[in-house]
C-alpha cells in the first residue's frame, strides 16, 4: 500500500473512532474512488503516490464543482457540506502555488514555446504542466495562460 493511501486509512480510523461522521465520510468515498481506480482497466494494480494525489484532487473539483452548483439552486446547506469535504481533501494534497509564483511559471513557459495569441495556449499548458506538478488547478493556470496570451 502506498504511502499516501495508508495514511488516508489511517485517517478513516481514526476519524471513525472520533465519530467524525464528515471526516470518516469523505475519505470513505475518496478510499472508494481510489479502489475503482486501482480495478479499472485490464488488471489490477497498485496506484503511486502520485497517481493517488490526482484522485484526490479530482475528487476536490467535484466537491467544489457540487457546491457550486448547490449554491447556484440556493441549497446553502448542501453547498457548505461539500466545501467542507473539499476542505478534508486538500489537506492530503501539495500546498497550492501562490499567484504570483503561478504567474512566474507561466510567463516563463510562453517565453520558452515563443507563444503569441491563443493558438499557442496548448503549448503553454504542456510546458507549464510538468512544473506545476498538481499545485495549482488546472481552471488556474488555463485562466493565467489565457490572461497572459490575450495581453501578449
Amino acid at each position: 500500500m502506498t504511502t499516501l493511501k495508508a495514511t488516508l486509512h489511517d485517517d478513516l480510523t481514526t476519524a471513525m473512532k472520533a465519530r467524525d461522521q464528515l471526516r470518516s465520510a469523505t475519505l470513505r468515498l475518496t478510499l472508494s474512488a481510489i479502489g475503482y481506480e486501482e480495478t479499472a482497466g485490464d488488471a489490477a494494480r497498485e496506484l503511486s503516490d502520485d497517481e493517488v494525489r490526482k484522485v484526490i484532487t479530482r475528487e476536490v473539483k467535484k466537491r467544489r464543482d457540487a457546491a457550486d452548483a448547490f449554491a447556484k439552486a440556493g441549497r446553502a446547506e448542501s453547498a457548505e457540506r461539500e466545501l467542507a469535504e473539499a476542505e478534508v481533501l486538500t489537506a492530503y494534497l501539495p500546498a497550492q502555488l501562490p499567484d504570483d509564483e503561478l504567474r512566474a511559471l507561466v510567463t516563463e513557459a510562453v517565453t520558452e514555446t515563443g507563444a503569441s495569441g491563443m493558438s499557442g495556449m496548448g503549448a503553454v499548458m504542456k510546458a507549464v504542466q510538468p512544473k506545476i506538478a498538481g499545485r495549482a488547478e488546472g481552471g488556474r493556470v488555463a485562466a493565467e495562460v489565457k490572461r497572459q496570451l490575450a495581453a501578449g
